[in-house]
């Protein structure tokens, strides 16, 4: 079962995370922006939640488990659909791009997830799976801190070689990897690779 209890009993508190560490925010996208190209793509968030990922990425679809999360996002305009990681309301090769934004913490198994993202994409599709590293700084915070949290206490963190074992077993390669790095309370730096960021966000290419 999806980890989305603490989603529909708190999905304001959600919401404010992001209004209260804004430069972390501005950080995650620009790492995912990075990694997005240029122009029209048509693409799909797997755990859209509260739309706040997929709206100034402009990603119009998403599907989400939580009722009261996916709520908030149609009220954005995204056209999202009740339904898992693990088995998708979609069909096959229908995506340029699946964009997972630390949904990998809440799914009940990471490698059908990712093979099941692998399935709706267009040959030479991608995916974007972004994450706290459990091997950074800030991922052993959050695994030390996860009893005081409302919404980690029962996620799964990752390091980065493992995600990218996982992604390379469901049958995806080339992978880029990017991570975040806030050295100020203005400045954000974006590196490529991964192991001084807390923040990584990896692309990695369906393989045809």
């Amino acid at each position: 079962m999806p980890k989305i209890d603490a989603f529909e009993k708190n999905s304001d508190a959600y919401d404010d995370w992001f209004e209260k560490n804004q430069l972390a925010y501005e950080a995650e996208l620009k790492a995912i922006r990075q990694l997005l190209p240029e122009g029209h793509l048509h693409g799909m968030e797997i755990g859209v939640g509260s739309g706040k990922f997929a709206l100034p990425l402009g990603i119009k679809i998403g599907v989400e488990p939580s009722q009261q999360m996916a709520e908030k996002a149609k009220k954005l305009g995204i056209n999202v659909s009740s339904g898992v990681a693990e088995e998708l309301p979609y069909r096959t090769d229908q995506f340029d791009f699946v964009l997972m934004v630390t949904t990998i913490c809440f799914v009940d198994d990471v490698e059908q997830s990712f093979r099941e993202a692998l399935r709706v994409l267009k040959p030479g599709g991608f995916i974007l799976v972004a994450y706290v590293d459990k091997a950074s700084q800030l991922g052993q915070q959050y695994l030390v801190n996860r009893h005081k949290s409302k919404f980690y206490q029962q996620a799964t963190f990752f390091s980065t070689p493992e995600v990218l074992d996982h992604l390379k077993v469901a049958g995806f390669h080339s992978p880029e990897v990017k991570q975040t790095l806030i050295t100020s309370s203005t400045d954000q730096t974006v590196l490529d690779g991964y192991g001084e960021g807390g923040f990584v966000a990896i692309k990695a290419f369906r393989g045809d």
